[in-house]
């Protein structure tokens, strides 16, 4: 196997630290736009090279693809660039692997009730040719989604006689602190992409249960409720978020309904809701003193890079599933398959912060998968499309194992939360 790891930022050097305690590949290819990134990332292991590359290219991608024999691409860049490296990889004969997938756009009349063109869309379309090609697109192959994907596989499989709502839940208790030990606001995570994903309609699947069903919009930061997450990070307040693994699961797993709910906070809330007043959220650049930006870019670039935030961080952050239905003896079941990583273990075990280190084990793994024959096919297939057992197993013997507990459904909260609601056009009437 000979990996193109195409982003060195947050996600791809933790995805590189991870990859160089295993033997199951030849070379790793370390590609960014920034070169001394992608050195810094591939110094660690002589099986690793650095190159230079520009990701909204596909020539460029197809170019390196070529000429160092890639047999497998891995997309660590943001989900803007997914198309020119999906291609590329098809174009070279390559496998591909992704964490999040290409992206949505809201429905021109009513977008907090019905979809456009939903996450992953652009993707399935060409699900014909990577067929006809014998070459498989593994796409949201991170942790959320990703993970969450292979925890709704394995509950159908092993837990289940049926599944009223695979219900994805995102929450942490992390804190970052300045030098002085104030605590500041600092994206654990890609603020580009969280803008875009918390921002967006969110999606939900209602079904019959049996495959037939539909994906429809909310609002964002819709339907508040408290979430009680393990190993002390307790209850966080979660809201509708739009996320991959709703447009994901029910193609595999039949369930009445999927959602998926993300433990923001209220100052996240806050910001959001101000950078999208602003039209700070916007990706169409406009002109400032002759040059040409955008100002989501410039949000994204001021605000400090969650690559770097590790050693001021504190805390847990935790992914998981929480599935309610009927189990396989037949009585009511509510169960949640989780996975918690500490980031005082990741930085002191891999010098990653534990949310970049949590998303990137997730794709190495299902790239050791590929690589043993253990997973196989062909197409644009989801996590869900593989068998979970084998996929948990080896994240436990990477020494992060997964957790799971039975408990009571959750309570919705039901009284509005730091305004939830409808996010306006820009020449709307301001948010209540």
């Amino acid at each position: 196997m000979r990996i193109l790891l195409v982003g060195a930022g947050g996600v791809g050097g933790a995805f590189a630290a991870i990859a160089a305690r295993r033997d199951f590949f030849e070379t790793l290819v370390v590609a960014d736009h920034d070169l001394a990134r992608a050195e810094r990332a591939a110094g660690i292991d002589e099986r690793y090279v650095a190159a230079q590359v520009d990701a909204s290219s596909t020539d460029a991608v197809l170019a390196l693809c070529r000429e160092h024999r890639i047999t497998h691409v891995m997309n660590a860049v943001d989900p803007v660039f997914d198309m020119p490296v999906f291609d590329a990889a098809l174009a070279a004969g390559a496998d591909y692997v992704d964490m999040a997938m290409s992206l949505s756009r809201p429905h021109p009349e009513a977008p907090y009730e019905r979809c456009g063109v939903k996450l992953g869309d652009e993707q399935f379309a060409k699900a014909g040719q990577w067929e006809t090609a014998g070459r498989l697109a593994l796409v949201g192959m991170g942790v959320e989604p990703g993970l969450s994907d292979v925890f709704a596989r394995y509950a159908a499989d092993h837990l289940f006689s049926e599944i009223d709502e695979l219900g994805t839940r995102d929450g942490a208790d992390l804190v970052v602190t300045d030098e002085h030990g104030n605590e500041v606001f600092a994206p654990s995570f890609s603020m580009w992409t969280t803008i875009e994903e918390c921002l967006n309609p969110p999606v939900i699947w209602t079904g019959d249960g049996s495959g037939a069903g539909t994906w429809h919009t909310t609002a964002p930061f819709s339907e508040p409720e408290l979430f009680d997450f393990p190993e002390g990070i307790g209850p966080v307040e979660c809201v509708n978020v739009e996320h991959e693994e709703v447009l994901l699961m029910p193609r595999w797993i039949d369930c009445r309904r999927a959602t998926f709910k993300y433990g923001l906070g209220e100052e996240l809330i806050t910001i959001l809701k101000v950078l999208h007043t602003l039209g700070l959220d916007s990706t169409e650049k406009v002109r400032v003193k002759g040059v040409e930006v955008s100002p989501r870019d410039v949000v994204a670039a001021v605000l400090p890079d969650p690559a770097g935030i590790g050693p001021r961080m504190r805390g847990k952050t935790c992914a998981g599933l929480w599935v309610t239905g009927t189990g396989k003896d037949g009585r009511p079941r509510s169960t949640y398959l989780y996975h918690v990583v500490d980031n005082e273990w990741s930085m002191a075990e891999y010098g990653h912060q534990c949310v970049v280190w949590q998303t990137a084990i997730n794709p190495v793994v299902a790239l050791e998968l590929l690589a043993t024959g253990v997973w196989q096919g062909s197409g644009v297939l989801g996590p869900e499309a593989f068998d979970a057992v084998p996929f948990l197993d080896l994240l436990t013997a990477y020494g992060s194992p997964w957790g799971i507990e039975d408990r009571e459904p959750a309570v919705l909260v039901s009284t509005p939360v730091h305004g939830a609601g409808r996010i306006a056009p820009a020449d709307a009437p301001p948010l209540s």
